[in-house]
């Protein structure tokens, strides 16, 4: 198998940089390496920041992932966009730790425990309780390569996550979740 192409390659202390983390929360993430094919075809690797409870199964998902030649555009962790969630869907980049509210909330997102990832967000975007859709421009085509559809759900449920796709009336389709089960 040809190498890689490296997309990012921080340090765990690089990806969670210029955010202030509460300690529990920081010291219950790991940062993981994901292989997966992109648009260009060719194998890529990328980086997710999760929580440590979740990683094993998050790069079997990848894994499964690359193995179906699911192409995602690019898989970094959010401090490359500077912590800007709408930066990072614009970019079409698949992320997972974003310490952050949930839109028009002061509750902290699924994000924020690294119990959340969202998948090629450009192509699967998201529609805010007042019909706009995130990311600007974006709409979902379940026919287009790279958009999020039962299977790739299925796949994800396997393991127990929540897919945004099957939420009414505000789709998510970018957006999986697994709930801590001992909260």
């Amino acid at each position: 198998m040809p190498a890689a192409i490296i997309d990012s390659a921080l340090c765990f202390h690089e990806a969670l940089a210029g955010k202030e983390i509460r300690n529990e929360i920081r010291d219950a993430l790991a940062l993981i390496k994901v292989p997966y094919i992109s648009f260009d075809g060719e194998i890529h690797e990328g980086q997710l920041v999760v929580h440590v409870d979740v990683a094993e199964e998050v790069r079997r998902i990848f894994d499964a992932l690359l193995e179906r030649r699911f192409p995602i555009a690019r898989v970094i962790p959010i401090v490359a966009y500077g912590w800007d969630d709408d930066a990072s869907m614009a970019a079409n980049n698949t992320s997972a730790f974003n310490y952050r509210f949930i839109r028009g909330t002061n509750r902290l997102s699924n994000h924020s425990f690294g119990r959340a990832i969202d998948i090629n967000p450009a192509l699967n975007p998201y529609t805010q309780y007042d019909g706009e859709v995130v990311p600007r421009g974006a709409r979902y085509d379940a026919a287009r390569p790279g958009t999020v559809t039962d299977d790739i759900a299925l796949l994800f449920k396997s393991h127990g996550w929540e897919w945004g796709g099957e939420w009414s009336p505000h789709k998510d389709w970018q957006h999986f979740q697994k709930q801590d089960r001992g909260a």
